[in-house]
């Protein structure tokens, strides 16, 4: 999933990119109020970590835009200031989830989690979509009961593509959605070709065809099928 985290504490910033990188999520850092208005202004995120205090601003004005532009997108409050009356600003305002600092980066990724499955899955940690299973916990993917081992960005774009069906993506969408802002500098997305070209072929190595059609000129498409297994 792709996040943001508006944070100014170097050290403290530093220290959560890198967790929740390791998690699998793609992250992006800003660290001033300016910084968040424009990465939110520019670009999409599953979801956002905002701190109160900001130089430049404060992360409440950052959540009511986000809220106002991007209603669907997730917030969880990451503040020192732990009164309740912040809290219920912050809740009364659309943020998802309140976190206190200091706080255990386990407990995060496991907030952040539970929010996306709210949001994106209904609630479960288990997505299916035609013959599909995706464990979104586990990170692993079913094909008709078989397990299919993906790499994270393969992994990635096929969770995008489930979670958006019938859906033309633009290029640009997919490629701010698994490179996050590095793909600002790429001359081309010729790379997204080779990635789809390498999930179509990891499908059809367990005879299943992922129906991920290219529009031209634009993007990609995903059409969900419910392909019978083949017998072993």
């Amino acid at each position: 999933m792709k996040l943001l985290l508006i944070e100014d504490e170097q050290a403290l910033s530093q220290t959560i990119i890198r967790f929740l990188s390791q998690q699998g999520h793609v992250c992006e850092l800003a660290t001033t109020y300016q910084q968040g208005q424009e990465k939110i202004g520019v670009y999409t995120y599953d979801c956002v970590l905002i701190d109160l205090m900001l130089p430049g601003g404060s992360g409440i004005d950052l959540l009511r835009l986000l809220k106002k532009d991007h209603n669907h997108t997730g917030a969880i409050i990451l503040s020192a200031k732990d009164s309740l009356d912040d809290k219920l600003l912050g809740l009364d305002l659309g943020a998802d989830d309140y976190l206190p600092k200091p706080f255990h980066l386990s407990e995060l990724n496991s907030r952040i989690n539970s929010l996306l499955r709210r949001l994106k899955f209904k609630g479960t940690a288990r997505l299916e979509i035609g013959a599909l299973q995706i464990d979104t916990d586990a990170r692993v993917v079913y094909v008709h009961e078989h397990a299919l081992e993906l790499n994270r960005k393969e992994y990635d774009l096929l969770l995008l593509f489930a979670t958006n069906p019938n859906r033309v993506i633009k290029k640009s969408a997919l490629a701010e959605h698994i490179w996050g802002d590095q793909s600002d500098q790429v001359d081309s997305y010729d790379f997204i070709y080779s990635q789809i070209k390498n999930l179509r072929r990891r499908f059809s190595q367990v005879g299943y065809e992922l129906a991920i059609q290219t529009v031209y000129g634009i993007g990609y498409k995903f059409t969900p099928t419910d392909q019978p297994a083949i017998p072993s």
